[in-house]
């Protein structure tokens, strides 16, 4: 059997070395640079690679190609192989035949590396023997060759749901849907929804799904789609026999007539978007069959994520937050709302097809002054201009956080929260963020 895998990043590694101790013949082939340590390993392992191109021969004689999920469908090689019905799939799909471990998959546009983080950590503190992956840290099919866990947490994108075939978590996560990435779904909202909605489609009546009961997108989809899973709601506002919900500042947590009850002032993360986290994760928790004091304890001392919302340093008594991890107008939705002082914020990049309005009524209550980060702020500048007194663009961060100093006073905040892909001026939104919290040092 020929496995090929396009791309020769952190998941289309960790395939070739699991394809590879499997018994396939492996080829790896990436159309932009491979990283040295990546380079070293394929090489240590005797797995044949290529970089900065796709050379058609070795590749369309696959029996099956894992495609790394930043590359697009459009690509013309990935047409190609389409073309001659050979399987492109995802590494998660790949994967999971390999492992009988139980799989915790966590999908939504907002959210998801929190839950992802905060599931983990929960069942980790329970003694469980349990890895992260997916989305997030070390690729799923190399702990699968290497390791032998338990269970696996996996954050799971939809580029990652869309090469799915016969995968189905046991448990799993939807935390909200809302406009994303509509450049790779031809800009229709409905494709991206059904993106998501795979990570179910093959769950059977033993397995769970949890959901955001608050979610229009979610809500419409249950209207005329079905699921065979048993579904756990959980909500701000509606209450549920079997489910979490918030009342009274208390999260009440129902699943399988056990009951867990927590204030919500004893859990580490804030805000409105961070109890639904909490809720979703505390679901899995009670599924997983884990104690009530360590669910509590678990929740009262989570550190959160870097770059999203993390507090890096207060000058002058202005607070300097880095959500650089917010690239969707919707994570920085939340992260608006969240702000409860008079903020400046620093917003802009690669625009994924955005629309800014849903933000108008924040930026109007919360906003001083907005300074754009990108090289192409035209949507902004138009969407705010006659909203906020002040509007300055800059095209590097030091001149970002510097102008965001003058601009403050005493007692007020300064937010990167882009709504945007950070490819114009940063390598990634990690590269941004610590771009951010070092010029913030330097201050």
């Amino acid at each position: 059997m020929r496995l090929v895998v396009l791309g020769g990043g952190e998941s289309g590694v960790g395939t070739a070395i699991l394809g590879k101790e499997k018994g396939y013949d492996v080829f790896v082939s990436d159309f932009g640079k491979i990283k040295e340590n990546y380079k070293k390993v394929l090489t240590d392992n005797g797995i044949a690679w290529e970089d900065e191109k796709h050379t058609e021969d070795l590749i369309l004689n696959a029996d099956v190609v894992m495609k790394s999920p930043g590359i697009p469908e459009k690509a013309p090689i990935v047409k190609k192989l389409a073309e001659k019905g050979i399987p492109v799939i995802s590494e998660i799909e790949f994967a999971a035949p390999f492992t009988e471990a139980i799989t915790i998959g966590i999908t939504g546009s907002n959210g998801k590396t929190t839950t992802t983080m905060l599931v983990y950590h929960l069942l980790k503190s329970a003694g469980l023997n349990v890895a992260l992956g997916g989305n997030i840290g070390k690729s799923f099919a190399w702990q699968v060759a290497e390791n032998k866990f338990d269970s696996y947490v996996l954050e799971l994108s939809s580029f990652q749901l869309d090469g799915i075939i016969n995968y189905k978590p046991h448990i799993a996560i939807i935390t909200n849907i809302s406009p994303d990435h509509l450049d790779r779904y031809e800009y229709n909202y409905q494709n991206y929804i059904d993106s998501k909605f795979r990570i179910t489609m093959n769950q059977t009546e033993e397995d769970y799904l949890i959901y955001d009961a608050d979610d229009e997108a979610i809500a419409e989809w249950f209207k005329t789609n079905t699921t065979k899973a048993q579904l756990i709601p959980f909500s701000l506002t509606k209450t549920f026999s079997q489910g979490a919900h918030i009342t009274n500042n208390t999260m009440e947590v129902k699943i399988n007539h056990e009951e867990f009850i927590m204030e919500t002032e004893y859990i580490a993360l804030e805000g409105k978007h961070n109890m639904k986290n909490a809720m979703a994760a505390t679901s899995v928790a009670k599924l997983m069959q884990i104690r009530n004091a360590t669910i509590r304890e678990s929740l009262s001392n989570f550190q959160g994520v870097e770059h999203r919302l993390e507090k890096v340093l207060k000058i002058q008594n202005v607070q300097y937050i880095n959500d650089s991890k917010a690239t969707n107008v919707n994570a920085t939705f939340f992260a608006l709302d969240s702000m409860n002082v008079p903020t400046v914020w620093i917003v802009g990049g690669v625009d994924k097809g955005n629309d800014y309005n849903e933000l108008m009524s924040l930026v109007r209550e919360k906003v001083k002054a907005i300074i754009c980060l990108g090289v192409d702020n035209r949507k902004i500048i138009d969407v705010f201009g006659n909203v906020v007194d002040i509007m300055v663009e800059v095209t590097n961060m030091n001149d970002a956080v510097r102008m965001a100093q003058r601009l403050t006073e005493k007692g007020d905040a300064v937010l990167l929260s882009p709504a945007c892909a950070s490819f114009d001026l940063f390598e990634n939104y990690e590269d941004r963020g610590e771009q951010f919290k070092q010029a913030v040092r330097n201050l």
